[in-house]
């Protein structure tokens, strides 16, 4: 093997080393998910050197120096006021999602219209609209890391595999045999799955449009589906009230999470693959060992609906959105809320964090979207000015912009 060159990743920090084998490029990741501005960067390169044979004594102080540059990126504070910079009116009926690529120069939205929209993120200008769709579109994704395709899937019981430079679609994905309502890219940009209401998941390959397996099991339909980072499983959260845990290259299902008492609305896993977080219409989080498929703990709080949780980048802090109008925080080591997040009127249907884990942004039928500090759980601003409910928002990589999808038909595009 034969070192080419380093990569830094900010979000989550780490670093990614090219290497040559056998004539081959290829890559491996060594995660820095506890890195702080306290850690010790001598002493921590001298352990990544004894566990990493790429890197020899000759690269220590290289990888020192862009460690010590991940550092400084960790230690930048964020005062950042976002202000409304556009606001996008080309659906001529309700957006039902929004979604950044990787780089954030680009966005599309998804419309009961049944078309979604393109948008060049810079000038807010319209660059192609994908059409082709026989009912609402419902689910849409970029293949991040690369930007370069995008899945849509619709009522019309299809998913549509798009190019991001011309707006021609590739393939149209056809199986299912009821609308599909989530789809998800691998990380690897080689696979696209498909959750539908017909109680079945479908995974395909983006290069020749192909069924690769089917994942058959649930007795309702399927609302969420996750992969995890390196590609090898991918959870399935469904109506009959039980997630399950899939082998990608074999469609074999490996664990059933059973605990919740109602409907699975969100399901996650973390960076390092090593926990699942479950949400659900029972008010409750689980919290999952995704190794094993055993229940961590079960976290509580909310009196109504939990619709939607994630964590942030590192996977060390949980968020949870309910139709009770608050969204919690949690500790994923010790399982405890860290901050109650109390100010908006109407149910929280989103939540994220942004990329540095340093806010949460929740999105409301109350017609409002805010961030938070997740320490305090203070309200950190109040984006104003949709007429309807926000149903979705998302950070682009940099966590610099913002945008809010909503029932009013309008995308803006907060800066």
């Amino acid at each position: 093997m034969k070192l080419k060159r380093f990569l830094l990743r900010y979000y989550p920090p780490g670093i990614i080393l090219e290497y040559i084998q056998r004539g081959e490029l290829k890559t491996k990741s060594i995660d820095l998910l506890d890195l702080n501005t306290a850690t010790d960067v001598e002493a921590l390169v001298e352990d990544i050197r004894k566990a990493e044979p790429l890197i020899t004594q000759s690269r220590k102080d290289q990888v020192v120096h862009l460690i010590l540059r991940l550092q400084e990126k960790l230690g930048q504070q964020l005062d950042h006021k976002f202000y409304l910079f556009k606001v996008l009116r080309a659906h001529i009926l309700p957006l039902t999602n929004v979604a950044f690529n990787k780089s954030g120069s680009c966005f599309i939205t998804g419309s009961y219209d049944r078309t979604c929209k393109l948008w060049d993120t810079a000038t807010g200008e319209e660059l192609h609209s994908l059409e082709g769709h026989r009912n609402v579109v419902y689910a849409i994704a970029f293949n991040n890391p690369y930007g370069d395709k995008i899945a849509t899937g619709s009522f019309d019981k299809t998913c549509k595999l798009w190019s991001v430079d011309t707006g021609k679609c590739y393939y149209t994905f056809r199986g299912h045999t009821a609308e599909i309502v989530c789809l998800s890219f691998n990380l690897q940009s080689t696979l696209v799955a498909t959750g539908s209401m017909d109680t079945t998941a479908r995974l395909w390959d983006i290069q020749n449009g192909e069924e690769v397996v089917r994942l058959t099991g649930h007795s309702a339909e399927i609302i969420a589906l996750s992969f995890n980072t390196t590609g090898d499983k991918i959870i399935t959260g469904s109506f009959d009230h039980t997630v399950a845990v899939w082998d990608v290259s074999t469609g074999r299902r490996m664990h059933t999470l059973i605990g919740h008492r109602a409907e699975i609305s969100s399901a996650q896993f973390n960076w390092d693959c090593t926990l699942i977080i479950t949400g659900s219409m029972d008010k409750t989080c689980m919290l999952w060992n995704a190794l094993t498929g055993k229940r961590v703990a079960t976290l509580t709080g909310h009196d109504d609906e939990v619709l939607d949780v994630c964590f942030d980048y590192t996977g060390q802090r949980i968020a949870s959105a309910s139709a009770d109008g608050s969204a919690r925080v949690y500790d994923a080591e010790t399982k405890k809320c860290v901050a109650k997040l109390e100010g908006h009127t109407g149910e929280i249907s989103k939540v994220c964090f942004n990329p540095q884990g340093s806010c949460i942004l929740t999105a409301s039928s109350d017609k409002t979207a805010r961030l938070w500090e997740p320490k305090t759980g203070q309200c950190i601003q109040i984006l104003e000015g949709h007429t309807d409910e926000i149903f979705s928002c998302a950070f682009n990589y940099k966590g610099n912009i913002i945008i809010t999808g909503s029932k009013d038909n309008t995308c803006r595009i907060w800066r």
